[in-house]
């Protein structure tokens, strides 16, 4: 997914990669799905769903699979190399533009009920368009904040900004991170989740970029991070990261209980940490948004998504089977199991968390009114994100800033121009 020359030179390795995963089934009424193995509550979840799908449809039925997450990717390369993707299949967000470029995915734009496409959040709709079209389309969505301990903020006399408009400026939140290292017995106040791996640093990070009015990649065309990922926005955000970083404000959290246990008054965290920060904080815990770095509170979003594959023998089945799970009892009982942010308008005016007056509300409000910012649609992403990554590494490291941002724009650009711009889609 590199380029076209490594792309080609792992057939090999990721056809190998889906040796004995289950071939999907061509057999009339019977619909093949693929599904990450994530987490146990969502297999339970999903797997209840395809049963009652079942029940209710007596000319059809799902054969799903679960792929482990951490070789999904590789083996449904393997699959859309050798023909055999399922009929639907699950995908990471960012990777749809991939999967759409290389031709694997039907278009949802017809499929889909328009009354369906409507009642989506406008993040998930933003997630799944490739070149003006929909390829995919997530049950539930996320996002980020800043979880904080109110009593804490209360004693160094902070004020508690509680919808994106409020946001903390970056001098306010530099100021109150001196105040509270100040009082802290390692002066480490902070937790950025520095303990998860991989896409986490291209997603919680890039909205503080966008936040200060620079971003991964310029999205008019995704032909150039240059001026972008590297200018003086972008340096001035990362600049601000590295500060936080060299002043020791930062926790590590090696065990990931920086926030729980106290050592921190703030944590940078997504939808998911809600149900363990409150049972362990309880009435003291507030939700807040990201800080302000000139150009608006921004947060990162992003899901696992349905689409159709290329492969599939009946997309108007397949299509019927993600209708289903986008019913508003269906997107309820996903949520309810991931705590996720349900994706339809009618499913949140239904969740006592993120309906009105609910103590999530916030994420809901940053999904659809403007403050979430999709990772870019482009099939250049997965370089992007690497790139970005391997810069953060070398800022974490205490590398100047604007030569890691320089070293992650020429990676980016260098792939776009091996890729002819990724105008036309490959037919390997």
């Amino acid at each position: 997914m590199l380029n076209k020359s490594s792309y080609l030179l792992s057939i090999a390795v990721l056809l190998a990669a889906c040796e004995g995963s289950d071939a999907p089934t061509d057999a009339t009424g019977r619909l093949s799905v693929w599904a990450h193995a994530g987490q146990a509550a969502e297999r339970a979840t999903l797997e209840e769903q395809v049963a009652r799908f079942d029940a209710a449809q007596p000319d059809l039925a799902v054969d799903l699979t679960f792929v482990p997450e951490r070789t999904y990717n590789a083996q449904l390369q393997a699959a859309a190399i050798a023909g055999d993707l399922p009929d639907v299949l699950e995908l990471d967000g960012p990777f749809v533009a991939n999967y759409a470029w290389q031709g694997h995915l039907v278009p949802l734009d017809t499929l889909l009920a328009e009354q369906t496409r409507s009642d989506l959040l406008p993040s998930i709709l933003a997630q799944g368009n490739y070149r003006g079209r929909l390829y995919a389309v997530g049950t539930f969505d996320s996002g980020l904040a800043l979880y904080a301990r109110r009593s804490v903020l209360d004693a160094a006399g902070a004020r508690v900004p509680l919808s994106p408009d409020e946001a903390w400026t970056v001098s306010e939140f530099d100021r109150l991170l001196q105040r509270l290292a100040a009082g802290d017995p390692d002066g480490a106040v902070l937790d950025l989740k520095l303990n998860y791996p991989d896409e986490w640093f291209s997603y919680a990070l890039s909205p503080l970029l966008q936040s200060a009015g620079g971003d991964l990649i310029e999205r008019d065309g995704y032909q150039t991070a240059a001026g972008v990922l590297n200018g003086p926005e972008a340096l001035a955000a990362m600049s601000a990261v590295q500060n936080w970083l060299y002043n020791g404000w930062v926790d590590p959290n090696v065990d990931d209980a920086a926030f729980v246990s106290g050592r921190v008054a703030l944590s940078l965290a997504g939808h998911w940490e809600y149900r363990r920060y409150r049972d362990a904080l309880g009435e003291d815990l507030a939700l807040l948004p990201l800080p302000d770095l000139g150009h608006g509170s921004r947060t990162g979003q992003g899901s696992w998504v349905w689409s159709v594959s290329e492969n599939s023998r009946d997309p108007q089945a397949a299509a019927r089977f993600i209708e289903f799970l986008l019913e508003p009892e269906e997107v309820l009982k996903m949520a309810d199991a991931n705590g996720a942010v349900p994706a339809t308008r009618t499913a949140v005016s239904r969740s006592p968390w993120y309906g009105p007056g609910g103590e999530l509300r916030l994420f809901v409000t940053q999904l659809a009114e403007g403050y979430a910012v999709p990772r870019p649609a482009t099939p250049a992403y997965p370089v992007i994100s690497s790139a970005f990554r391997r810069a953060f590494a070398d800022i974490r490291d205490g590398a100047p800033v604007q030569e890691a941002l320089d070293r992650a724009v020429q990676v980016i650009d260098r792939d776009v121009r091996d890729n002819q711009g990724y105008a036309p889609a490959p037919r390997l």
